[in-house]
């Protein structure tokens, strides 16, 4: 079962949680994405795609903290999901030593900056701010372990497809992986670029 191969200290979180059996999606992502291979996950709402990306996240950079360089970064729709997805997060990453930063677009730029220099290990933003940061030599991708888009079917609104465009020519190397409820023409597309070879689960 995925949760048995998950870290201990993953799976006292469970255990805290009382979450025992892990969905069909679980089941058959958590160890695909385990593998290190890009992955486009595609299945509805309620299967499970959040807390797999939670697990899967927190499994790659071993539920510690290192350096002060960003090791994992989720893209989000909104300031709002980046809000809800930090709490989310924070839940289980509490009892270690995993630094979180959620990107809210309302801050200037500059502050974001500033507090993402102090050190992180988890960048939780919108598409756009994350290459506004970049532009400015505000991030640092050296160091980056795993790629996530969450609910992935906000990349239909351009400016955000152009922004992950140019924030993946900027990654020398990582793996990526994709949630969202189906595969569009806007994520195939993607096939061409970062995301060769991905493997694909999809649960209906």
């Amino acid at each position: 079962m995925p949760f048995k191969k998950l870290s201990s200290e993953i799976k006292e979180k469970l255990e805290d949680f009382e979450i025992n059996t892990p969905t069909p999606f679980q089941i058959s992502s958590i160890p695909v994405i385990k593998s290190g291979a890009n992955i486009f996950c595609n299945a509805p709402k309620g299967s499970g795609k959040t807390t797999a990306m939670i697990l899967t996240t927190m499994q790659k950079l071993k539920c510690k903290e290192v350096g002060a360089a960003p090791r994992a970064v989720i893209l989000v729709e909104s300031s709002q999901r980046a809000m809800e997805l930090y709490d989310a997060f924070l839940a289980y990453t509490r009892h270690t030593s995993l630094r979180l930063y959620g990107c809210d677009e309302r801050q200037h730029i500059e502050l974001l900056k500033s507090e993402i220099f102090e050190g992180l290990d988890i960048l939780i933003c919108t598409p756009i701010t994350m290459n506004k940061l970049l532009l400015l030599e505000g991030i640092n991708t050296t160091q980056l372990k795993i790629f996530n888009i969450d609910d992935a079917e906000f990349l239909v609104n351009k400016k955000s497809y152009a922004a992950v465009m140019a924030i993946t020519q900027s990654i020398h190397k990582c793996q990526y992986v994709i949630y969202s409820e189906k595969m569009n023409p806007n994520l195939k597309r993607f096939e061409d670029y970062f995301m060769e070879y991905a493997k694909k689960i999809s649960i209906k």
